[in-house]
């Protein structure tokens, strides 16, 4: 299906900025541990504060995105963010960074990201018609993982022979780039639900994201669903890390192999939504997608020492993310359908923050339980209970879908 230039745009936008993200994986972390030698501990707080903390500064920024125009404030947090990772090999070059400004910087990325994430998915709705929704995210999700697939190990090479900053540097330039896309849409842009809305905002815009998503059934059940389930799933990245390098004795090149292979299961989910969906109906894949993504956590919980044991990781991993990449542009396409036009922003904020507030709280906690059960016991509670979350979703999914409300009559400006 034909986009239109304009969307062609926007893809190579998030494209780009993909990229660099992908590159630059984890890239905070290995800065702290080559340029700053710091410690498991303050690792493990690094990870933990860029989630939380840039998700509670992105709380009361849904209405101000909300009753703005989208694409400046897409514009505004690429420079955002390429300002805050530049302060970063600056810092190296004088001999002056400190992980106080690692954490600082990974806070300030973390809420701009979520403000573009939420900019631009209300934007999307404006951009595109509704048939083209689940097209449109299908081709974002396909981007996403074959940046995954080849942005990682791409980066740690150039960290290798270019040094800690490098990836860092990429990532920035990446952020200039998608902002000169966004910055080459053309088509005019409706104007935001109360284009005289400034200032302060009361805390019930604030929470309208939040209400909006739990008043529509089969909204709650896709946001209470994706949350735990991607939080589950997080939960075992530290933990299968300590797995297969400590315990196992992985070498880091196979490490980043286990991982790096499957992710082309998410070319092939994403290629194949499209088709799925023409011929059982979004309901159906959503609800069988779903269900098969939450049956392969506990299976990393068995890996074994070995050959072996790197072909579990990979069929594990793959199967994962293939379900995962059909099932994640079907619910994004059916987020945007099931929310007013004047609440979308808000929603894609509220989305976001909980996923990521949710993520970083049960990382810190398997931490815990990784302590008292050991890796392989926490990697098998988190797989159990992963297992129960398809009955959120089989449960909304019955209900019927809420029709939005009718858009009200905007008056020229």
């Amino acid at each position: 299906m034909r986009l239109g230039r304009d969307f062609g745009w926007l893809w190579a936008a998030f494209a780009v900025s993909t990229a660099g993200s992908m590159l630059a994986l984890d890239a905070f972390q290995l800065v702290a541990v080559l340029a700053l030698d710091s410690s498991a501990a303050q690792v493990s707080f690094l990870a933990a504060a860029g989630l939380a903390v840039g998700a509670l500064l992105a709380v009361p920024l849904g209405p101000w995105i909300e009753f703005r125009r989208k694409r400046p404030v897409m514009i505004l947090a690429d420079l955002v963010r390429c300002a805050a990772l530049l302060t970063l090999p600056l810092a190296y070059a004088l001999d002056a960074l400190s992980f106080v400004q690692l954490v600082v910087v990974s806070v300030v990325v973390a809420a701009a990201d979520i403000v573009f994430r939420a900019a631009s998915g209300a934007h999307l709705k404006a951009l595109v018609p509704g048939e083209g929704l689940l097209p449109a995210n299908a081709r974002f999700e396909t981007t996403q993982w074959t940046a995954t697939a080849l942005g990682p190990p791409l980066g740690g090479a150039l960290i290798g022979a270019f040094g800690p900053l490098t990836t860092v540097l990429l990532d920035s330039v990446s952020y200039v780039l998608s902002a000169v896309g966004v910055r080459a849409i053309r088509a005019p842009e409706p104007p935001p639900a109360r284009a005289g809305a400034r200032g302060r905002f009361s805390g019930a815009e604030i929470a309208e994201g939040w209400r909006h998503l739990w008043r529509q059934p089969r909204l709650r059940a896709l946001f209470l669903n994706n949350s735990l389930v991607n939080a589950l799933i997080m939960v075992g990245s530290p933990l299968m890390a300590v797995l297969l390098l400590d315990e196992l004795g992985l070498a880091p090149w196979q490490y980043g192999l286990v991982f790096g292979v499957p992710c082309l299961g998410g070319l092939v989910g994403s290629r194949l939504t499209t088709p799925l969906v023409r011929r059982y109906g979004e309901r159906r894949v959503l609800l069988v997608s779903g269900v098969a993504r939450a049956c392969w956590p506990v299976g990393l919980a068995f890996v074994g020492p070995g050959v072996g044991g790197m072909l579990v990781v990979v069929g594990v991993e793959f199967g994962l993310i293939t379900c995962c990449a059909v099932f994640a542009p079907v619910m994004a396409a059916e987020r945007l359908r099931l929310t007013d036009d004047d609440r979308v922003a808000r929603v894609l904020s509220a989305w976001t923050v909980t996923q990521r507030a949710v993520t970083a709280a049960l990382t810190l906690v398997w931490g815990g339980f990784a302590a008292l059960l050991g890796t392989r016991g926490a990697l098998v509670l988190a797989g159990v209970l992963a297992l129960a979350t398809p009955w959120l979703l089989l449960r909304g999914l019955r209900s019927p879908a809420c029709t939005p409300r009718p858009e009200a009559p905007t008056l020229p400006e």
